[in-house]
């Protein structure tokens, strides 16, 4: 049997000092990823692995070798590594250290009997390392929680496919359970409302834009299982059976509860998606159209969230915070606000925790 090589966060007894409690449940936290530096070379590397991911660009894979490794990591490596440099801080990619906060605080809340580790879908730590880790130790039961508030084939589909494929060849596969999403858990929803309210307790806001993470249409429409419920910008007004896993219609549930919560009317707020790339469509509206628009209709100041992250990135610090305020402010508005994201925020733990203790004993 392969040892598990300690972690900050495993399970070790020091001499003199009782024994812990064997772990009963594995958790595993998994985050998208992040360079391990900022550096050209390490931003390049992590590009390449991200969108060679069948489930993220959705080519046949010789379009997909070809377009990534001959245009798109070449030429947006350098642009972005200086992105990433102006979000770097001392502790490294905030994504990675709000993440690692989480894992730690996480195990101090579920306690002996758990054993939480963090994976990243692409670069480090590994999943591969983090299941690895898992496997050696006699676990009861895995609970993998993919930190996406809302499924999406390219996020928590691409988790699942991942962890299923290395899984698969062990000889003993503990009972395993998969978050498909979180975004209707209450606590999830009183922390971005908290964060909300402070901001809007300091400055009286025109609108609230709502924006989330963008995807292609193709993949929308891929996911429409019956063939004719979906029609892209018309039917995501209720969360259903039979839309209840695409991705736009659960970002729209995600702002009805959210604003419902907050107390904000349906006239003052709009939801909206960031982030495309290349020309074939992504989901709309998209949020710098909406931007442009409601500075020109006389808007002077937003507040905006992104609830489709949980820990800061440069989609949420430098896109929305400030790629965003200097368009809004370009075409006339005077005040924009970023709701930050969840990241180490204790009712995101208590989140989390509940969605571990959920699945850790049986009925």
């Amino acid at each position: 049997m392969i040892e598990a090589t300690p972690s900050v966060n495993q399970h070790t007894t020091r001499p003199g000092t009782a024994a812990k409690a064997q772990p009963r449940v594995g958790v595993l936290l998994v985050q998208l990823g992040t360079p391990d530096s900022p550096s050209v070379p390490d931003v390049r590397k992590y590009l390449r692995e991200f969108l060679m991911d069948g489930r993220v660009i959705d080519i046949p894979a010789a379009q997909r070798t070809l377009l990534v490794n001959g245009i798109i990591a070449p030429f947006r490596a350098p642009k972005s590594a200086k992105i990433y440099k102006e979000v770097w801080t001392e502790r490294g990619s905030p994504l990675r250290f709000y993440s690692d906060d989480v894992v730690e605080m996480l195990q101090k809340r579920l306690g002996d009997e758990y054993f939480v580790l963090l994976g990243m879908r692409y670069q480090n730590p590994t999943l591969d390392g983090a299941l690895e880790q898992l496997r050696t130790m006699g676990l009861e039961r895995i609970v993998v929680i993919p930190l996406f508030p809302q499924y999406a084939s390219a996020t928590t589909g691409s988790v699942y496919e991942k962890v299923m494929r290395l899984v698969k060849d062990w000889q003993i596969i503990p009972e395993m359970s998969f978050v498909n999403r979180f975004l209707e858990h209450p606590k999830f929803l009183e922390a971005f409302t908290l964060l909300g309210r402070k901001y809007m307790a300091e400055h009286p806001y025109d609108h609230f834009l709502f924006s989330y993470h963008g995807l292609p249409e193709r993949q929308i429409l891929k996911g429409d299982y019956t063939g004719n419920t979906c029609k892209l910008n018309e039917c995501c007004a209720t969360l259903h059976a039979h839309n209840q896993h695409c991705y736009r219609a659960q970002c729209f549930e995600t702002t009805r509860l959210l604003t419902a919560k907050l107390g904000i009317p349906k006239d003052k707020y709009t939801v909206s998606f960031q982030s495309r790339l290349g020309k074939t469509p992504w989901i709309q509206p998209y949020t710098d159209d909406i931007i442009v628009d409601l500075a020109k209709k006389g808007v002077k100041s937003v507040l905006a969230f992104s609830p489709s992250f949980v820990a800061d990135c440069l989609e949420t610090t430098i896109e929305i915070g400030v790629e965003y305020r200097e368009l809004f402010e370009k075409h006339g508005g005077h005040h924009w606000q970023l709701v930050e994201s969840l990241n180490n925020h204790p009712l995101w733990v208590e989140t989390l925790a509940d969605l571990v203790l959920a699945r850790s004993y049986k009925v």
